[in-house]
């Protein structure tokens, strides 16, 4: 009897977990909901949401699908996801190949959805894997390409203009009657923008050094636009382990050039570069891509700007002599 009565309670507490992780998506899931009277938008991940909501503003409701603290690069959409996207009128992915879920996702959708998506990155000139090859990048291209080029352009401020602007022409296309307010606000995120652009430009110039030893490949598009060299423990995705080869180069390249600071970042492990900085004799510091806020920042208020703040203030102390 007490055999049976035991079973009984397991089964019961067995089926409330159950219920509890469905009810949970079995995960972390996105926050916001579908709003009547706006314009629904849908974005992949922070640096999106951030400049989608400022071009938006009132007109729009945002909802973003990555939560804080995840890195995009190993995140992938729940159910609840493809729901609130089926009801939205636009969707933002970066595209250049750092969201590979988003075809099967669109395919996904509901057959009635309306909602239109579009790639942000377009008309960024990409960086090629390889660092070499650059090519223009067109609406399209993105699928093709994923495999070939670095998807971080958003770590670029003049990049991120791009991106804001591809957002603003979207916005107006879907809803024309509030184009002027998105003009506006477009220009305001724009005037930001150049601001930080200059700031970079300007510190950055000044600087006697040039080259920088980074965790996870992040930083192309920040290199090539304020002339710096980045040397990246990690290739384009933070999960690809380095060969010990390449571990030995980079450590002979950091004694040999005197380079003090060995760059790391929050939501990946900093275990390999605190290796090669005890190895070295260099110290570690922060270098934040911005591919998402953890919960410390968000209370802290932080956004794209005070994090890229941060970032330039970081360069400016690892690349003095």
């Amino acid at each position: 009897m007490k055999r049976t009565w035991r079973l009984k309670t397991a089964a019961a507490a067995l089926m409330t977990l159950l219920i509890v992780m469905l009810a949970a998506g079995c995960g972390p899931q996105s926050q916001g909901k579908i709003v009547e009277g706006k314009v629904n938008v849908v974005t992949t991940f922070y640096p999106i949401y951030e400049f989608a909501k400022a071009i938006g503003g009132d007109d729009a409701n945002v909802i973003n699908l990555l939560p804080a603290g995840v890195e995009p690069h190993d995140w992938t959409p729940r159910s609840q996801d493809i729901v609130n996207t089926s009801k939205a009128q636009l969707f933002f992915y970066n595209g250049a190949g750092l969201e590979g879920w988003v075809p099967q996702f669109l395919k996904g959708l509901n057959r009635s959805s309306k909602v239109k998506a579009y790639e942000v990155s377009q008309g960024i000139k990409l960086i090629e894997a390889d660092g070499e090859d650059e090519h223009e990048h067109h609406e399209g291209e993105g699928l093709r390409h994923q495999h070939h080029v670095d998807p971080h352009t958003w770590v670029s401020p003049k990049s991120a203009m791009i991106m804001a602007e591809n957002m603003k022409n979207s916005y107006i296309e879907v809803d024309p009657a509030h184009k002027d307010a998105y003009n506006e606000r477009y220009l305001n995120l724009k005037k930001r923008l150049e601001e930080l652009d200059r700031e970079f430009t300007g510190k950055l110039d000044k600087m006697p050094r040039k080259e920088i030893v980074v965790s996870h490949e992040a930083f192309g598009y920040l290199a090539r636009d304020y002339g710096l060299t980045q040397h990246a423990i990690m290739g384009l995705s933070p999960d690809a382990e380095p060969r010990s080869r390449d571990l030995l180069e980079l450590s002979n390249l950091v004694k040999e050039k005197g380079i003090h600071y060995i760059f790391f970042e929050e939501l990946v492990s900093d275990r390999l570069a605190k290796t090669l900085a005890s190895e070295t004799g260099a110290e570690v510091l922060v270098l934040n891509p911005v591919e998402g806020l953890t919960e410390d920042q968000l209370k802290h208020g932080d956004d794209y700007f005070s994090l890229m703040r941060n970032n330039l203030t970081n360069l400016i102390l690892a690349l003095q002599e």
